[in-house]
């Protein structure tokens, strides 16, 4: 209350101090109107000026850092086309020379079965048996004029004759018959081999067709990359979002195999560091170890993947020589055998562990455990060494999806970046325009507050302009 009193002029009569204050700050903001109205006006242009220039900065960022991943995407799905179009022409160069490179002798081949069939076919062809001799020596018999006992004879030796020349010559057209049916019988095994021939070239010709046919595409996605087309772009993207998905899934699987691993050799970690030593107040030594040897399976997975070239997340392994990768191959073979064999020890210690803590109760409690020594108690400690032993090999392949997820990511998270800049871009230009016509908003409440003054200025702006004296005119007849 007595700081409300400093300020009024009667403390004794409020109304009137207050509308003296009121009187007296509309003076003063009436009086610095321009000055108000300038300093508002500059404030939300700088403001709006400024932010401009920050969005016209991002978008110019935005495009160049766009740019440059077109330029890197473009490169590294240049470089996939041309690995699969050369392993295309291996492919074809292996059909050619393994296939086709036989083809003057398959030709050879085929021309001579193809000559056998021939000869083969024109033996079979079927040959008229050559008159019968008899026939002539009926026509002598039939014009003799008088008959009797000789031609009688004559006609008993002729039917004999011709009885066994019928069975001679029905036996020759049997065997020539039977001859031709085992000659084209012959042909079969010919015609099956030509058949097969041409089959497997036809299906040579199928495949290479099929390889040319895929060579095409990729050339086209090829010519498409070179020339830098929005669409490559807009494929290559979407090709790096799905495998960054694709990889993501793997990768959480290979995390929940990982922790499967880890949680299989904690416990008897804690046996052989000591389930009592902390690093911190809830991290123990035993959990970190065990999580060391995982990150090690993993580690020697990776490098067994890069020296057999099947990654190429390092390029100093791939560029070594043949003898050194195979031997940092070995060296990383033998290492993950040994580590796996570690693990598979530290299973097996780990059902001893549970297997005595089972008996240390059974101990405590008042009935006697049955014992029994059958196969089915110990499949559990099988399955344990088995997966102990098994899980580093799988945890090794997790180098390839680590391998595409980190050339995707590259790529999603410059798309990303782009997307976010251009979002931040457009909100910096919107609060400009909005800075522009709150700056305006501003003044007009400005000169709300001082309304009446200005009301007065307009109402003496008026009465000086009727007051003032309209200039006469001139008429012709005074004009000297």
């Amino acid at each position: 209350m007595n700081n409300l009193n400093s300020w009024l002029f009667w403390p004794d009569q409020v109304a009137l101090s207050l509308l003296a204050l009121f009187f007296l700050l509309t003076i003063f903001l009436y009086a610095a109107r321009i000055p108000a109205h300038s300093v508002i006006l500059s404030v939300c242009n700088l403001a709006g000026h400024a932010l401009r220039f920050t969005a016209r900065w991002l978008m110019v960022t935005a495009e160049g850092l766009r740019q440059r991943n077109k330029t890197v995407l473009l490169a590294h799905g240049q470089a996939e086309v041309t690995s699969q179009v050369e392993r295309e022409f291996e492919r074809v160069s292996a059909l050619v020379s393994k296939e086709l490179g036989e083809y003057p002798a398959l030709q050879r081949k085929m021309m001579d079965e193809l000559t056998r069939i021939e000869d083969d076919y024109l033996k079979c062809g079927e040959v008229p048996p050559p008159p019968p001799e008899w026939v002539d020596a009926l026509s002598t018999i039939a014009n003799l004029k008088s008959g009797g006992d000789i031609a009688k004879k004559m006609l008993d030796d002729l039917h004999k004759s011709v009885q066994k020349i019928h069975d001679k010559t029905i036996s020759e057209y049997r065997k020539a018959y039977e001859g031709r049916h085992k000659i084209l019988k012959g042909l079969m095994p010919l015609w099956r081999s030509v058949d097969k021939v041409v089959k497997n070239l036809d299906t040579n010709m199928v495949n290479l067709g099929s390889n040319a046919k895929a060579i095409d595409a990729h050339m086209t996605r090829y010519e498409e990359m070179r020339a830098k087309t929005d669409k490559s772009e807009h494929t290559l993207a979407i090709s790096a979002f799905v495998q960054l998905g694709i990889s993501s899934l793997v990768m959480l699987i290979a995390v929940g195999g990982a922790f499967i691993n880890f949680k299989l050799i904690a416990l008897p970690m804690s046996e052989m560091v000591g389930a009592s030593d902390y690093i911190t107040s809830n991290l123990r030594t035993s959990d970190v170890a065990a999580l060391v040897i995982v990150l090690m399976e993993a580690t020697m997975g990776v490098f067994l993947l890069e020296s057999l070239r099947i990654t190429h997340l390092f390029p100093t392994i791939a560029s070594m020589n043949d003898q050194l990768r195979k031997r940092v191959m070995w060296a990383a073979l033998i290492l993950l055998i040994i580590l796996a064999g570690i693990e598979s020890s530290l299973a097996l210690m780990r059902d001893m562990l549970i297997a005595d803590k089972a008996a240390m109760l059974h101990d405590l409690a008042t009935v006697q455990p049955i014992v029994s020594d059958s196969l089915l108690t110990h499949i559990p400690m099988i399955g344990q060494m088995v997966m102990g032993f098994v899980l580093p090999f799988v945890l090794a392949f997790v180098a390839i999806p680590l391998e595409v997820m980190v050339y995707s990511l590259r790529t999603v998270a410059g798309v990303l970046l782009v997307m976010l800049m251009r979002a931040i871009s457009f909100v910096l230009r919107f609060s400009a325009m909005i800075l522009h016509r709150l700056g305006r908003i501003l003044v007009s409440v400005y000169d709300i507050s001082i309304v009446l003054p200005l009301l007065l200025e307009r109402w003496v702006i008026s009465l000086r302009g009727s007051a003032s004296p309209k200039p006469a005119k001139l008429t012709p007849g005074r004009a000297s």
